[in-house]
């Protein structure tokens, strides 16, 4: 296969013009900044981000290189199918009920990031231990971007997915340090729009094409290989409902999800924002669906790529630039690519953002220097961001293992940041004992689930644990156990810390975490109590 010239040239001006638009954003946003913080111009926008452009850096955050290639492959995997497509279903309800409850918890007490409730309730050292999980989440997920769309050019250009890991990178990284949000969601409109237009324009011709059965019919019945709508055997229907309250809870606690929430002018915009950029999730995963199962219904032996089949070589994960390269005129794949080159950096620009972010405003501001400047503050945000940068693009190499860390840090998220979050927002009462006591029994438990994709054998095998292939498979629904346990412990905990200190069953010079507050009196157990709901709200308060 020869380079593909013409594509090259319009990647190209993609390229550009995301990038001019990004140093467009950016000369805007230092235009705007006169009388304002510039650090939370460069994290929040200032909070004035309009609704309309807020609408598309939300959709275009989640509706990411992975969600549109992912989509598409489940649906193409017999083993698989629609029904086991939950991202556009779960992410829709995510922000449905991010913006239902916690958008105005977060923006009543005007927070920067997702991680200051954290801090506020249960101190610095407990923040940074809490930092790590979506760090990793973050700086893996830009990865993981990096290396699906080095494979994607890979297939269609015919060149090194190094210097497409590397190209992509670079602009990414250059208008995400000028700009910050700005920059961030004025590029997010460009590749949304990219994404909407060019995945629609593909889709008539991959359908019409001669090597491709009538989608209606593989629906259920066997073709080329199984219908496509795919089935949820019993035994598998925990493991479903995991995923699918993993999908729906975990996709909250990020700090790219509350960038956008708490970058607009009003609580009431942020939460139309949440709502109308699920239903934008949703309806974005048409194309991905409709394209997984032209890819079911194809005689691949009637197309240039020939037997054995995608899936027969493993290339599963490479669906739908295979589907754009083979089953749409040459002119036609060169605008597909241009979508996933656009889903790709749509959300590789948010994850890279939301890192630095945390790092300048959680770590480095509030740990590390308390007392530095906003300008200091703001080059510790961009240095951080170019190292992140480096160290993901390094990382975009070793693709497989990339993906797998990435799914196992999101679930650590699930586990330990969503009940964290939870009970910082909602049950102030809680304390540094029950959340440290939390952080250590859901990272245990995790962990001894184990891990297939990194070959780490189970120490827990939960109801339903078998072994397949030589593989452990856990069909219980481990990480939504996992997470109530999380929750459940941090409450348990926390109440017992203040019951043990309140009645001086403990010494109070033993209050490591200062629950007293320094100043030798507890927050009433009669109030613990009620914010907890405990049966004993009518106990006497003891009173030093």
């Amino acid at each position: 296969m020869a380079l593909n010239i013409p594509g090259l040239v319009s990647l190209s001006v993609f390229f550009t013009l995301t990038l001019a638009t990004g140093i467009w954003a950016s000369w805007k946003s230092k235009k705007d900044q006169q009388n304002r913080n510039p650090t939370e111009m460069a994290i929040v926008g200032g909070r004035n981000i309009n609704v309309f452009i807020g609408l598309f850096t939300a959709t275009a955050t989640w509706v990411g290189g992975a969600y549109i290639n992912g989509t598409a492959e489940i649906v193409y995997l017999p083993s698989k199918g629609l029904l086991w497509v939950q991202a556009p279903v779960g992410f829709a309800l995510s922000l449905v009920i991010g913006g239902f409850f916690f958008v105005n918890p977060m923006r009543s007490k005007n927070y920067v990031t997702v991680m200051d409730p954290l801090q506020e309730t249960y101190g610095n050292v407990m923040g940074s231990l809490l930092f790590i999980p979506p760090l990793l989440g973050e700086v893996f997920w830009f990865a993981a971007i990096l290396a699906s769309l080095g494979a994607t050019m890979r297939v269609i250009l015919d060149i090194g997915g190094s210097l497409a890991i590397l190209v992509s990178a670079c602009t990414v990284i250059l208008y995400t340090l000028l700009g910050g949000l700005y920059s961030v969601a004025y590029t997010d409109v460009i590749q949304l729009v990219f994404i909407i237009l060019s995945l629609w324009v593909c889709i008539p011709f991959a359908l019409v094409n001669s090597a491709t059965e009538s989608i209606y019919y593989t629906a259920t019945h066997q073709s080329y290989q199984d219908p496509w709508i795919g089935k949820i055997e019993k035994q598998y229907l925990g493991r479903w409902l995991d995923d699918f309250f993993y999908l729906v809870l975990g996709s909250i606690p990020w700090q790219t999800y509350f960038q956008r929430v708490l970058s607009t002018a009003s609580p009431g915009q942020a939460r139309l924002i949440s709502y109308l950029s699920g239903l934008g999730c949703f309806s974005m995963a048409i194309p991905s669906v409709l394209i997984g199962a032209v890819a079911a219904s194809t005689d691949w032996n009637q197309t240039s790529y020939g037997l054995p089949s995608p899936l027969e070589r493993g290339e599963s994960a490479m669906i739908l630039p295979l589907v754009l390269h083979y089953l749409c005129p040459a002119y036609i794949s060169i605008a597909g690519l241009g979508a996933i080159a656009a889903a790709a950096m749509s959300s590789a620009d948010s994850a890279l953002l939301s890192a630095g972010s945390m790092f300048a405003h959680n770590i480095y501001r509030k740990i590390l220097r308390k007392k530095a400047a906003e300008t200091e503050v703001l080059w510790a945000m961009r240095t951080s961001m170019l190292v992140f940068g480096a160290g993901a693009a390094g990382l975009a190499f070793y693709s497989s293992s990339v993906y797998d860390l990435w799914f196992l840090s999101g679930e650590l998220v699930y586990a330990l940041l969503f009940p964290q979050l939870c009970c910082a927002l909602f049950a102030p009462s809680t304390n540094t004992y029950g959340s440290a006591a939390g952080f250590l029994v859901g990272l245990l438990l995790r962990v001894l689930a184990g891990e297939p994709a990194l070959s780490i054998p189970p120490i827990i095998c939960y109801p339903g644990c078998s072994l397949v292939n030589g593989t452990y498979s856990q069909l219980f629904p481990f990480k939504t156990f996992t997470m109530l346990l999380t929750l459940g412990t941090i409450i348990a905990v926390s109440y017992l810390a203040v019951v043990l200190f309140q009645r001086n069953l403990l010494p109070r010079r033993w209050d490591v975490c200062n629950i007293t507050g320094g100043t030798g009196t507890l927050i009433p157990l009669r109030q613990v109590e009620k914010q907890m709901g405990s049966p004993n709200v009518g106990l006497e308060e003891n009173r030093d």
